[in-house]
């Protein structure tokens, strides 16, 4: 049998880890620099622990995990109706694979509570499963990077996460856009249309505009029974232009019957107070997006998605405010915030725009290259002694011809070879030999920690 990978599922090789870790270590070290602190949560979860938080959609892509042993005794025993699904699920699946972090998260502080100083500002960074149709950008297993912070309603939290955003993509030398919204503002609007009943298929479809344009996200509130005179007051809120003082603006005139779209609007205004007198944005575009709608059921406030500027690729990034999400687990009147890094795309848009440093290919700095048995030795110690000062460095661990070692070292990445043989020993010098230029240096042996400076580097 051909062996195969799951669809939708990835191995990584060296170098792929490399700058994968290279994206994790940028995000945590921005996430530790505010003062977030890490957690990890269980792969699986309760599958009631998840169901009901994502909507509808998101349900559907729960990766459900079979009860052990004989899974189907239950449902013979209890002859369960096979044609009703919902009361054959809990004989066959109690637990499933965590789809995101932030209800886990919310699990957690819930069951933690008592040992918990809020607010709570944490962080984390594993793998989450969603049984969706694999796409260039889009994985049946992806990591997520997560910052959340609860027990605090202040906007100062949202103007920080959008910091994080915006420094960690500086660091990663990629030009970013953040889209913002409130689910307030688009209740107002959903109140100002005549359908408040309907907001979550007017947001689950708003959300697809992107990917499907404005007609058939029309298309689909008609499917869902959202009257034509509704769709025709949202058209333009939707697709409104301007600056994001104009856009507030008009956003006051039409919503000014709805306390709670208002609500919305005077939360839009505070956040983005605070670029325009206090905080800086060094890298990001901060810019009101109205159909920007986040189909996920959990959001009450402000709403966030990062997108890149210099490529045609989906989010990279979002999160948002909800408020109400640990009430669901027995912790009522705990607000919270919080954002995501899509790991894996912002790899593939790194990847694309070649925005890899070489540092981040992790690698060993140095190969010592030998020829013989007895010159192993003497190798042995310089490895020893480059290592002691944090060299990165490794020797070729069987004797031959140098070409060979030369492909080993080119193969892997590594920049520098040595050559410390038995000419060289009586020398008291290291020849020196960096790969992408070709230059060798002798340096003295008792010099050879600092033989970077010998390049100038």
């Amino acid at each position: 049998m051909k062996p195969a990978l799951p669809k939708g599922t990835r191995d990584f090789s060296p170098i792929e880890t490399a700058r994968r870790r290279y994206i994790f270590e940028t995000i945590r070290k921005e996430f530790e620099l505010f003062g977030y602190q890490s957690i990890e949560t269980p792969a699986m979860e309760n599958l009631s622990t998840l169901t009901g938080k994502y909507g509808e959609e998101g349900d559907r892509l729960i990766f459900k995990i079979l009860n052990s042993g004989d899974y189907l005794k239950d449902v013979r025993e209890k002859q369960a109706d096979l044609d009703k699904p919902n009361s054959v699920l809990p004989l066959l699946s109690e637990k499933a694979l965590r789809y995101d972090l932030t209800v886990p998260f919310a699990r957690y502080v819930a069951m933690n509570r008592d040992k918990i100083a809020f607010p709570f500002k944490r962080y984390q960074m594993q793998p989450v499963w969603r049984a969706d149709r694999p796409q260039k950008g889009r994985y049946r297993e992806f990591w997520q990077c997560d910052a959340d912070v609860v027990g605090s309603a202040s906007l100062l939290n949202e103007a920080e996460l959008i910091q994080i955003y915006d420094r960690v993509f500086q660091r990663l030398s990629l030009p970013i856009r953040i889209l913002v919204n409130n689910r307030k503002i688009l209740a107002g609007m959903a109140e100002m249309a005549g359908i408040p009943n309907q907001l979550s298929d007017f947001t689950v479809a708003l959300d697809k505009i992107d990917k499907i344009g404005i007609e058939q996200v029309e298309a689909e509130l008609r499917e869902k029974g959202i009257p034509e005179t509704a769709i025709t007051k949202l058209r333009p809120v939707a697709l409104l232009d301007g600056s994001n003082a104009e856009k507030l603006q008009t956003l006051r005139t039409l919503l000014q019957d709805s306390e709670i779209g208002l609500k919305g609007v005077n939360e839009m205004q505070e956040l983005l107070q605070y670029f325009d007198a206090q905080l800086e944005l060094k890298q990001a575009e901060l810019a009101i997006d109205l159909s920007l709608a986040r189909g996920l059921n959990y959001y009450t406030g402000t709403i966030l998605e990062v997108k890149a500027r210099d490529v045609a690729f989906g989010s990279i990034g979002g999160g948002g405010r909800y408020d109400d999400l640990t009430g669901i687990f027995g912790l009522p009147g705990v607000p919270g915030v919080g954002i995501s890094f899509g790991a894996d795309r912002i790899y593939d848009v790194l990847a694309d725009l070649n925005l890899f440093p070489n540092e981040a290919l992790n690698t060993s700095e140095v190969l010592i290259a030998h020829f013989s048995a007895e010159e192993l030795a003497p190798c042995l110690g310089l490895l020893q002694d480059l290592r002691e000062e944090g060299i990165a460095t490794e020797v070729y661990p069987e004797a031959g011809k140098l070409k060979k070692q030369f492909e080993y070292a080119e193969k892997k990445g590594i920049p520098f070879l040595m050559i410390y043989g038995a000419t060289e020993a009586a020398a008291a010098v290291v020849n020196v030999k960096e790969l992408s230029s070709g230059r060798q240096v002798a340096v003295p042996r008792n010099e050879i920690a600092t033989f970077r400076s010998f390049f100038n580097l």
